[in-house]
């Protein structure tokens, strides 16, 4: 009788096994589809290029804006007047400029004051109220960016500085 009562307890324990692997299975191949398609969703697909030559450009110009960064401060801090509804506001700005590689630092080095001019006259043309918010502060980051590569052009025949930076920004 003992021993038919652990047949009978083996024959039960055996499907439980089956019923666990069953489960586990399942659960393990769902997980893994969970993981692709988040995978999937996360990173995306790039759409392939079809023209070679404008993969290759894309490819040159992260090559060239992948070197070292320098950043090349300005040597004075730029102090101008704004008014704002008959009150004068004196505005001291501290820029640094970042560009790529020790030959653009050299240039950039070389030209200040024709940078130093492009700046001062983007920031004198600025209006008290944008300089007040963050959002007014990042437009003339950027259009001061603009009109430094935009100076630049000319002289040198690219466009020398990644970023304009300001290092100190004081308004009263």
């Amino acid at each position: 009788m003992a021993e038919e009562a652990a047949l009978e307890l083996e024959d039960s324990v055996k499907p439980k096994s089956k019923n666990k692997l069953i489960i586990f299975g399942v659960s393990g191949g769902v997980l893994l589809i969970a993981i692709v398609l988040t995978a999937w969703m996360l990173l995306g697909s790039e759409p392939v290029s079809e023209s070679g030559s404008a993969a290759e450009g894309a490819v040159t110009e992260q090559a060239v804006r992948t070197g070292e960064a320098y950043y090349a401060a300005m040597p004075r801090p730029f102090l101008f007047n704004l008014s704002d509804n008959g009150r004068t506001r004196l505005v001291e700005i501290k820029v640094q400029l970042m560009v790529r590689g020790n030959d653009d630092d050299t240039l950039i080095r070389k030209h200040i004051p024709l940078i130093e001019d492009a700046l001062l006259t983007t920031f004198s043309g600025s209006d008290v109220q944008k300089l007040t918010s963050p959002a007014g502060k990042d437009e003339l980051r950027q259009l001061a960016l603009r009109n430094v590569q935009n100076t630049l052009q000319p002289v040198t025949g690219r466009t020398v500085v990644e970023k304009v930076l300001f290092t100190g920004f004081v308004m009263q």
